[in-house]
């Protein structure tokens, strides 16, 4: 949302500066500031919310009384603001980052992707005690890295209410990639529910209580026409059974929410400026609580050069998927003076967000034609190749999983009969792993490429993932999307070891009670932290049980995503892993202390997908 007249206390002179920035290049110019082209480096500071420079920042959080689509609000601000400000920082600095908490509620502040002291970390009950009301906490940390990151709440359900902002740091020396100006792009989805409501509204045993777009008698015929009766048929009376929904995308939809791109809303259009022969480097942040987008701009190719703030070798595409809390650094090129749409499509295609990348400011492109949402089909579960033909009886109800079930074991399960599942306690399940994996993802056990340590190889693709896959409702077809397998560092990472030992934790999940897990355990009921020895290397294996894609992020350490590009496999802070799917990732475990590590779908996490790994 754009700064408003109605924010409560006055406006300093640099503030005022700030939101002349914000109008765009020719207001910060006619102000007598810097255009963003005359900057070698490329950089900019028109950023819709105002910029704070580090690396002495001064942050002030607290509720406020602001404008947003249009509609009264009372979202959390920062510095006056929410979304809150950029922050940005220069890599070899010492960041002195000073947060006051003018809420009635604690607060704090995680850095997402930083390598830094656990104290610092900003996670509340794990590594700090919590920003108190009325308290001034200084974050104070070396900066390691360079690249695009975000800063958010980890206090309760604040991310919700707009608390959180984009995080750049400049690179010490000039980075390889060359560009003229830079936009940074933060993807939000905000309600005007009480987060708390929401959470609520999903805990009630209504199922798909924001899904609004269940199969109707019309869609039962196309699929007639296009599959024939019987197995349109057979599919309907499966879910039905199972009292699930192939359309239970997402947890939270359009029904509710607002898609905003840095605090706009489609409606009111935020532009983005270029002059035309200029390259663009828009860094795009998905800061949202719940919700993954679909990112293209009709007519422009892009060119992916880094992901999660780590640089990766260019990838031109057409289209992107970011899981939330991901970030992805795209270049572009338009070479012509026109408007172009920066159109972000929520995945189960209830709504958008959007802005117009333009010459001018005002102008604004067409809106490109929406998707339809698509439906699951039976292998989101793991299931190809089972016999469902006596399912019913058991009670499937809700969104992602076998409701009261314990699925913690369901992905190893293709190719089992299940004809008399009826009435079976699976609460075993989750014991199964003498079972033959070699189904789990197209790379049968024989060919993987195995160490002396009995280990696959430092680097392969495990099998069960899916990684030249970007997830449902894309057409592989229609447009080049971006894959986690495209993605290449362009470097080695400096530890090269092969893993000590493997870590396999499954994603699980009760959505009748909307409970969700690891191992079949919510936070609530483990009896203590997960154990990496101090500078081990270790593989972590992530296994989806559930019917829901998860962003999984761990706290304090890289995971360099095993996606088959041997030594220059990526490093990534958020990993998406798709329903059925098993992901891997090396870990060296060389920070010392408590970490977070979590799924960062908000009201995932508050339900019990939630722990604390420990390295000593």
């Amino acid at each position: 949302m754009a700064r408003s007249s109605i924010i409560s206390h006055p406006l300093s002179r640099r503030q005022v500066l700030k939101g002349g920035a914000a109008l765009g290049i020719g207001s910060a110019a006619a102000m007598g500031l810097t255009p963003a082209w005359a900057n070698p480096w490329g950089r900019t500071n028109v950023y819709a919310q105002g910029v704070e420079e580090g690396p002495e920042v001064s942050l002030a959080i607290r509720r406020e009384s602001l404008p947003i689509d249009g509609q009264e609000a009372q979202p959390i601000t920062i510095n006056g603001t929410s979304p809150a400000p950029l922050i940005r920082l220069k890599e070899g600095q010492d960041a002195v980052l000073r947060v006051t908490n003018l809420l009635d509620e604690p607060t704090s502040i995680h850095w997402h992707g930083l390598i830094l002291p656990p104290e610092m970390d900003g996670v509340p009950g794990v590594s700090f005690a919590g920003i108190a009301p009325g308290e001034t906490f200084t974050y104070r940390f070396p900066v390691r890295q360079n690249g695009t990151y975000w800063y958010h709440s980890h206090s309760g359900l604040q991310e919700q209410l707009g608390h959180a902002g984009p995080l750049i740091i400049d690179a010490a020396e000039r980075e390889p990639i060359r560009y003229d100006r830079e936009h940074v792009l933060l993807l939000t989805d905000w309600t005007f529910e009480d987060p708390m409501s929401v959470f609520r509204n999903l805990k009630s045993m209504i199922d798909g209580y924001y899904n609004f777009q269940e199969r109707t008698i019309a869609d039962f015929f196309a699929d007639v026409r296009e599959k024939g009766f019987s197995q349109t048929a057979e599919m309907r009376g499966m879910w039905a059974k199972m009292r699930m929904s192939s359309r239970d995308i997402a947890d939270v939809t359009g029904s509710t929410y607002t898609y905003l791109l840095n605090g706009h809303s489609p409606q009111e259009n935020w532009n983005a400026l270029f002059k035309a022969g200029e390259r663009v480097r828009l860094r795009v942040i998905n800061g949202s609580a719940m919700s993954y987008f679909d990112v293209r701009i009709p007519g422009l190719k892009m060119t992916v050069v880094a992901a999660d703030g780590q640089p990766v070798q260019p990838v031109p595409v057409d289209e992107f998927r970011i899981g939330v809390a991901e970030t992805y650094d795209v270049l572009v090129s338009p070479e012509d003076d026109r408007a172009y749409t920066i159109f972000a499509e929520a995945i189960d295609r209830s709504g958008y967000a959007r802005a117009t990348l333009a010459p001018r400011e005002g102008m604004q492109a067409e809106i490109p034609k929406r998707r339809q949402i698509a439906d699951r089909g039976m292998e989101a579960m793991g299931m190809g190749g089972m016999d469902h033909s006596n399912m019913a009886g058991m009670d499937h109800s809700g969104m992602s999983n076998m409701s009261g079930m314990d699925h913690s074991g369901m992905s190893n399960m293709s190719g089992m009969d299940h004809s008399s599942m009826a009435g079976m306690d699976h609460s075993g399940m989750s014991n199964m792993q003498g079972m033959d994996h070699s189904t789990m993802g197209g790379m049968a056990a024989e060919q993987a490429k195995i160490g002396a340590n009995g280990l696959l190889l430092a680097g392969e693709a495990q099998p069960g993932s899916r990684y030249d896959q970007a997830g449902i409702g894309i057409d592989p077809d229609e447009r080049r999307i971006l894959v986690y397998r495209d993605l290449k560092a362009i470097t080695p990472w400096p530890d090269r070891r092969e893993p000590g030992r493997e870590l396999e934790l499954h994603l699980t999940g009760n959505m009748e009670r909307y409970i969700w897990s690891f191992d079949g355990k919510k936070f609530s009921e483990v009896t203590g932290p997960i154990h990496f020895e101090k500078d081990e290397r270790l593989r972590l294996i992530l296994i989806n049980d559930t019917m829901m894609e998860h962003p999984i992020h761990l706290h304090g350490m890289w995971m360099e995503l095993e996606n088959g590009q041997g030594e220059l496999i990526p490093r990534k802070h958020t990993l998406n892993v798709k329903p059925g799917e098993r992901v891997s990732a090396l870990i060296t475990a060389d920070a010392e202390g408590s970490w977070a590590f979590h799924c960062h779908l908000l009201y995932h996490m508050d339900a019990g997908m939630f722990r604390v790994v420990q390295v000593s």
